[in-house]
């Protein structure tokens, strides 16, 4: 096995079947030996970031003449929506959290806030495990009731609002630490998900940890920011791959691995309630309503149905008033104004959404999971749960994406490939989760109950593809 650090520098190119392995490797120590450009770099992305955020407050809303080449809010709006949060997604499922640990903006202001921060322990309530899928859900939902991705003073109250927090964080808690990024950050649980997935990791050799001589390897100190136990590290989901760590004691290195082996293997005892919460509810469920409502035929008929029985009851106020814009998309020189009444037909549409869509892809798990074994164990469930976290994620994908091209089509560009690209990836992601759920049913029975057990792993997914076709060949 090759390892990290100055050590492999000196060996010569092993054979070309083991050569992704070792250039692999070499990369982790890269990232180890250049980690004051990876600040300078940090520093370049977090003035392009607050350059896109800021600048759009400053100047009057476009009008339907403007283009993305030619308006400040809407090449934000094209690169914060269009560019940068699907690319973002994209890298966790191709490199895992390299984006977190190298070119994230919150996370190097919280680092840098900590190191020079009051330290302080960090409380119980911050550990709370249920802060990735409440902090998902909550920005999600308040993002699409202020339209968040329409408009640049939104972005700021969401964006730089976060921001804020992650500098507040770490400024208060953990000398040199991100807890912000391992505990707070809304889009965290997710990003940690995800990286399950890639074909990459930091691999530990827990021999050669124990067996290292002082002389050997790197034996100095690793602060490991988003505070990774890093000799008995599993999970790529914590590791923000920043690389500082390879090398350490003669035992780390960044290694290929196969393509969800993490969630076949490793997630058998390290999946959670809070992960099938996220995926489910969140990605699945939440997700799938706050994409989808805007556009449902179905929202505009629940609408119109509590508009006639208000009228009915001589009730106008909900249909008359609504909020200040940091409360409902409130923007009447555009005609864009959500009344009352539409902020609430437009909660219970993603309640609703989510509840539908987590029973719906739930239960057919539950039957799975039933089914291989007498006895039932939640830990089997939500083991099964991480099997959709494909086309989940690229659930996700296509609904940022969709800003894309809605920006581009604006713009006149004629883009007949879409639907094909979506069709595929769609198409990709289901047979990527229904080998992920074949191969999950394989490690708890063998027989024919793993056939029907899966069987419940293809109606569960199957359930996960109906509102991007609502969306995108539907509607």
């Amino acid at each position: 096995m090759p390892h990290a650090s100055a050590s492999i520098t000196g060996r010569q190119a092993p054979p070309l079947k083991h050569r992704g392995a070792f250039f692999l490797a070499l990369a982790g120590d890269w990232l180890r030996r250049h980690q004051r450009f990876i600040r300078r770099l940090q520093w370049g992305i977090i003035a392009v970031y607050v350059t896109l955020l800021v600048t759009p407050t400053l100047v009057p809303l476009p009008d339907s003449t403007a283009h993305i080449w030619d308006n400040i809010t809407l090449f934000s709006q094209f690169v914060f929506w269009g560019i940068w949060w699907p690319g973002v997604l994209v890298s966790m499922l191709l490199f895992g959290r390299l984006w977190c640990g190298v070119m994230c903006p919150e996370g190097a202001l919280s680092e840098m806030a900590s190191r020079h921060g009051r330290g302080r322990a960090i409380p119980r309530w911050i550990r709370w495990p249920g802060w990735p899928f409440a902090a998902f859900v909550i920005t999600t939902v308040y993002g699409q009731m202020i339209s968040v991705y329409q408009y640049p003073l939104p972005a700021v109250l969401i964006l730089g609002g976060s921001t804020a927090a992650a500098i507040l964080t770490g400024y208060l808690y953990g000398r040199n630490h991100r807890v912000w990024c391992r505990y707070l950050c809304p889009v965290n649980g997710v990003f940690g998900l995800l990286a399950k997935l890639a074909p990459m990791h930091y691999g530990v050799d827990r021999q050669n940890w124990d067996n290292c001589l002082p002389h050997q390897g790197r034996a100095d100190t690793v602060i490991c920011a988003p505070m990774v136990p890093l000799r008995t590290m599993q999970s790529t989901s914590p590791c923000h791959m920043c690389g500082r760590c390879a090398g350490f004691r003669n035992a780390i290195e960044l290694r290929p691995r196969d393509l969800g082996s993490e969630v076949i293997e490793t997630s058998a005892n390290t999946a959670t309630r809070w992960d099938s919460w996220l995926i489910l509810c969140g990605m699945i469920g939440v997700a799938s309503g706050a994409f989808l409502w805007s556009s449902s035929p179905w929202f505009v008929m629940a609408k119109q149905w509590m508009a006639r029985i208000l009228v009915q009851h001589d009730v106008f106020w909900p249909l008359e008033h609504g909020l200040p814009w940091w409360g409902l998309t409130n923007y009447p020189e555009l005609n864009d104004v959500l009344t009352l009444l539409d902020g609430a037909i437009l909660l219970g549409y993603i309640a609703v959404t989510a509840l539908v869509m987590t029973l719906a892809t739930g239960l057919p798990l539950a039957f799975a999971a039933r089914l291989l074994s007498p006895s039932w164990k939640w830990r089997r469930f939500h083991h099964l749960v991480h099997g959709l976290l494909p086309i989940a994620g690229c659930g996700i994908i296509l609904g940022l994406s969709a800003q894309t091209v809605t920006i581009l089509r604006a713009d006149g560009m004629a883009l007949g490939w879409v639907s094909d690209a979506r069709m595929a990836a769609l198409a990709l992601a289901t047979s990527w989760s229904i080998h992920l759920i074949w191969k999950i049913c394989g490690q708890y029975n063998s027989g024919s109950n793993r056939s029907f057990a899966t069987l419940g792993g293809v109606i569960a997914v199957a359930v996960c593809i109906m509102p991007w076709l609502l969306l995108f060949w539907v509607w």
